[in-house]
């Protein structure tokens, strides 16, 4: 799906949220990146695969 040079990480990359946005929805809260990563405004994301990542939203510290 990726035409970007150089191309974008897979979505079973560790690093798979650097992929580039071809679909924003922030009205919905949501993004469709070109790896078919879904990723969400609370840092969830939903894979190709449809398995579910939960938030991963850094720690406040006190």
């Amino acid at each position: 799906m990726c035409t970007h040079t150089p191309k974008c990480p897979s979505a079973a990359s560790p690093d798979r949220e650097a992929a580039k946005a071809v679909a924003a929805h922030p009205e919905q809260g949501w993004s469709l990146l070109c790896n078919a990563l879904v990723v969400f405004d609370d840092t969830g994301e939903l894979l190709p695969d449809g398995q579910i990542i939960a938030p991963h939203r850094p720690l406040a510290t006190v």
